[in-house]
């Protein structure tokens, strides 16, 4: 991403009202045509984002590339396999609308580009289409003179199948079959042995992302066996949005190439580390889209980044339901587990709070950069949904000039229930019941999601939790099957 962008560029990607003036210019349609045939793409995906924040498409050759771009591509029954119940079989198909400023040409597979899109429904935006969501946040937070930034650091874990079919991790070195001995070893995290050792797998990718254009850090070996952290630059929101879904396909074709694959499931093992996907959240004013709003002329947090925590603080509880979108999710937001290769803290946020660099707090002030991390984040969110509830409260608190309170610049994980209340910080949601109960009861959700999107969410949530509940873990076999 440019450093300084043009108002035009990021100031509000176009809300169509209408389908017809969602598509793009002819003469747009034959510059990204040229583009990619110079490129050698032969087969185009134009996607769009269900419910979840997975890209779904009907691929296309080449030559249906102007009927694509003029709405007269494939056409979608959504609400028969994205758990949106407004719909019956007897109601019209969604068409989608590609974004041209959202080309991604398949690094993996040159020939296929895949183009994000937007969905309408007889005419108008379709009202569970979470790109079209994250359009209209970005456009109210426009309208008020703001304009939101984001980086995300995705977690995740490399696995492969054993000869016996079973799920490991791909780069974990322990013996298998040892009489029941763990023996002790180093941790995994920064270690440059277990660096060198996924480097095959890790070397493809780098590449990859530094031929994105993407400003690609750093890779880092994280705290869990085979778990990766990948860090790149910020951008404006819906380019980040567009990026995490086309790094979500990207990662688990490159895994394929090496008989490997990737799971974004926060959980997938008792005892381990957490899988999670910070969002680094900032705001600049659309006169002057070359300054961070959050950082003073004199290098400190301007009060515009204390009203925006305010606002995050505000929505958390519900703002949690969508970021930590799944029964596993809260699985990870614990403080304390024991048997870490590095300790028992999880460095997992539990705690409603902010704080001066505080990683046990859900929102942290870093000491690198003026942005507001959510910690309460993983890999597993909807991506649009995310940022579009992100950028909804933390305007919403600059407006109304909310009050965050005193940061908390001490150890969560140390202080007593008894200090928490006195100091009136809330405990984050310890499940998805707990955590989709303050997003049905939330307003500025309803404002942001739309009231059918919202519906749709929570319905979806709810059978999952139901679902849940129906089955019965290995754990509760172990604890209860002698014991009574």
């Amino acid at each position: 991403m440019l450093d300084k962008v043009s108002r035009k560029d990021v100031a509000a990607p176009t809300y169509a009202e209408t389908f017809k003036d969602a598509l793009p210019s002819k003469e747009k349609v034959a510059e990204v045509r040229k583009r990619l045939e110079e490129q050698g793409v032969k087969y185009v995906m134009s996607a769009w984002i269900d419910l979840h924040g997975i890209p779904k498409t009907k691929p296309v050759p080449m030559s249906d590339f102007e009927a694509l771009c003029a709405g007269k591509g494939p056409q979608f029954a959504v609400h028969s396999i994205s758990f949106v119940p407004e719909l019956t079989p007897a109601d019209s198909d969604q068409v989608m609308v590609p974004d041209l400023d959202a080309v991604y040409v398949c690094p993996w597979d040159k020939t296929v580009a895949i183009i994000f899109a937007d969905l309408f429904w007889e005419d108008k935006p379709y009202n569970v289409c979470p790109r079209q969501a994250l359009k209209r946040a970005i456009r109210d937070a426009a309208e008020v003179g703001y304009v939101g930034y984001a980086g995300i650091e995705p977690e995740f874990i490399v696995m492969r199948y054993d000869e016996n079919g079973q799920p490991v991790k791909a780069f974990d070195d322990d013996p298998r079959n040892v009489g029941g001995l763990r023996p002790r070893r180093q941790a995994f995290g920064y270690d440059v042995e277990y660096s060198l050792d996924s480097m095959p797998f890790l070397r493809e990718l780098m590449d990859i992302l530094e031929g994105l254009g993407w400003n690609l850090h750093d890779v880092v070996a994280e705290g869990a066996y085979s778990q990766f952290e990948l860090d790149f630059h910020y951008t404006h929101l819906l380019e980040m949005a567009d990026r995490l879904a086309f790094l979500r396909i990207l990662l688990k074709e490159v895994a394929k190439k090496h008989g490997l694959f990737v799971t974004f499931m926060p959980k997938p093992t008792t005892g381990d580390w957490r899988s999670g996907a910070h969002i680094n959240f900032s705001l600049r004013s659309i006169d002057a889209l070359d300054k961070n709003l959050f950082e003073t002329d004199e290098g400190g947090w301007s009060e515009e980044s204390r009203h925006a925590v305010g606002g995050l603080l505000a929505h958390a509880e519900a703002i949690t339901a969508i970021t930590c979108p799944t029964v596993n999710s809260y699985n990870g937001l614990v403080p304390r587990v024991g048997g870490f290769e590095g300790g028992t803290v999880t460095w997992a946020p539990t705690n409603i709070t902010y704080g001066f660099n505080n990683r046990s707090a859900q929102f942290r002030l870093p000491q690198s950069r003026h942005c507001l991390e959510n910690r309460a984040a993983d890999m597993c969110m909807n991506v649009y949904l995310a940022l579009a509830v992100t950028l909804g409260a933390a305007v919403e608190g600059i407006v109304q000039r909310t009050d965050p309170g005193k940061p908390t610049d001490r150890d969560l994980y140390s202080m007593s229930r008894e200090e928490l209340d006195e100091a009136g910080i809330r405990r984050l949601p310890r499940n998805l019941l707990e955590a989709i109960g303050h997003l049905s009861e939330d307003p500025l959700m309803k404002k942001v999601l739309g009231p059918v999107m919202l519906k749709s969410y929570l319905a979806y949530k709810n059978d999952e939790w139901e679902r849940y509940h129906q089955a019965v873990t290995d754990w509760e076999v172990k604890e209860y099957l002698r014991l009574y």
